[in-house]
């Protein structure tokens, strides 16, 4: 009976939903999650040029090890999942998107 009700009150999400979207959330806090690896990698790529390949081996390691410690984490699926299907129905309510709301108005004209 309470699994029903759970079932319930949690929205369906669509396929584009679930292996779209909230992958692609997943994907863009981890990588906020990961700053520091994505930068010494970015760096890296910069320093060396065409050599990146066989120079940045071991920050590409360490960016990809970060992401996937992120990726197979039931919990961060989860708080992703939650944050979307919190964002789609603030969406539904107001009818503006996330990135449309948090936009600062100018108070000079």
């Amino acid at each position: 009976m309470e699994a029903s009700q759970a079932a319930a009150e949690e929205p369906v999400l669509r396929h584009v939903e679930t292996d779209v979207l909230i992958p692609k959330m997943m994907r863009e806090k981890a990588k906020e999650l990961c700053s520091e690896h994505v930068s010494a990698f970015t760096q890296c790529c910069k320093e060396s040029g065409f050599l990146m390949a066989f120079k940045c081996r071991d920050e590409n390691a360490a960016l990809k090890e970060c992401l996937t410690k992120h990726y197979k984490d039931p919990a961060f699926m989860e708080e992703c999942k939650q944050q979307y299907i919190k964002e789609k129905l603030e969406f539904q309510r107001t009818g503006v998107p996330t990135k449309n709301r948090t936009q600062k108005v100018p108070t000079s004209m």
